[in-house]
């Protein structure tokens, strides 16, 4: 069994870590959960190495790129693409709870508000990406003002002499390849962790899998499978890229996310399965997967529009028209503000819905079950980061896929 069991790829012994994490937390329930901390120390030195990581990486990302001519084409499209497939994820997430109606059977006890639809300060969303101190962001773990201070720090270096140039992207490469081999070390443990984490979710969660909660859970993987069809079809129709073979190659990615429910955590790998199974270009996906960590969200954009419609059919409201454009735009902007860690998307979810005045009841009650919803969430996220990377790779590097 143990020589069998060596032979095993990485991701397959992932996956049967996390299927027995699973079928011990339904048996044990919450008795499983003294072994939640192994997991939760697991995704805490993901995060810890995958800060600097992003960093480092998309420094050294942006100054391969060559000349600031070639930053403003790649990154044009990488930005269009992630606004485009954000504002399609919350369209899809609005229709598809519109549709199942799933909060219709919710009762609320708290008090309606009688008004709704406002918008919130979009100046204060704006100003939050800015840092006032960049020391304090690294502290704070804020990745978007890290995002920020990364991308204007690289187009100073692309406007440096060539030399200068040239010592500043191999100094960044070298950082950048030394948080990689950091990430490897840490990974060396996923198997056994993201098992205790599976243990841990359905030993704490696994009972609240009833009645309304379960049309919502639902309702959101739907949008979510709908979202994954799209990102299919762009492969086809625009990268000519084969959606089985790339689901093929990046499995191992797939399996983090649903474990660790975080797109930084997940990143590390997220670089690895570009570099190593689909080979993609360095300089292109060192510069759009850490920017997509931050940027696109298309998973956790499907679950805010789904609180909100959820929310608002628990208290027998509908939205018009106006006010579900406001929805997509105020969604677009609060979705860049999602940390990309466990639970990250929960707190914009309440910020979503206090936005335009519902009640946070339900977003309480979601939170129950918000690691369920999370799995998807992540996986979508990174899948369209992924597909991004690899369309664009394809536009603007002629890069082909290895079929073996």
């Amino acid at each position: 069994m143990i020589q069998l069991y060596t032979k095993l790829s990485f991701a397959t012994r992932v996956l049967i870590w996390m299927f027995f994490g699973a079928i011990l937390g339904i048996i044990f329930g919450k008795d499983i959960l003294f072994i939640k901390p192994v997991g939760e120390i697991f995704i805490q030195l993901l995060i810890m190495a995958a800060i600097p990581l992003v960093f480092f990486n998309l420094l050294s990302g942006l100054t391969a790129i060559g000349t600031i001519q070639s930053f403003g084409k790649v990154g044009l499209k990488v930005i269009i693409y992630y606004v485009f497939s954000t504002a399609i994820a919350i369209t899809i997430g609005i229709t598809v709870m519109s549709f199942t109606k799933a909060g219709e059977g919710m009762a609320l006890q708290g008090e309606i508000p009688e008004n709704i639809g406002e918008m919130p300060a979009l100046d204060q969303i704006i100003m939050e990406m800015v840092p006032t101190n960049i020391f304090k962001a690294f502290a704070e773990g804020k990745l978007i003002q890290i995002v920020v201070f990364a991308v204007l720090l690289g187009i100073v270096v692309l406007n440096l002499p060539k030399e200068k140039k040239k010592w500043f992207q191999e100094g960044f490469e070298k950082i950048a390849e030394l948080m990689r081999k950091l990430v490897e070390l840490i990974l060396k443990a996923s198997p056994l962790c993201l098992g205790a984490l599976m243990a841990a979710t359905f030993g704490e969660y696994g009972s609240n899998l009833v009645g309304t909660l379960t049309m919502f859970i639902v309702s959101v993987y739907l949008a979510q499978v709908i979202m994954v069809a799209a990102y299919m079809l762009v492969l086809r129709l625009v990268g000519r890229i084969s959606p089985f073979w790339f689901l093929k190659k990046s499995s191992t990615l797939y399996a983090t996310t649903i474990a660790t429910c975080s797109s930084l955590a997940s990143l590390a790998v997220s670089l690895d399965v570009a570099e190593k199974d689909l080979k993609l270009p360095k300089k292109i996906f060192s510069f759009t997967l850490p920017l997509g960590a931050q940027f696109n969200k298309d998973g956790t954009s499907i679950m805010l529009a789904g609180i909100l419609i959820f929310t608002a059919q628990a208290v027998g409201l509908e939205f018009t028209i106006p006010q579900m454009i406001q929805i997509v735009i105020v969604g677009l902007l609060l979705s860049e503000g999602s940390t990309g860690i466990p639970g990250g998307g929960l707190i914009i979810a309440m910020l979503f819905a206090k936005a335009f005045n519902l009640p946070l009841e339900i977003v309480a009650i979601v939170g129950g079950i918000y690691r369920l919803i999370d799995m998807g969430n992540t996986t979508v996220n990174c899948m369209g980061d992924l597909v991004a990377t690899s369309v664009i790779s394809k536009l603007e590097d002629n890069w082909k896929p290895e079929k073996r």
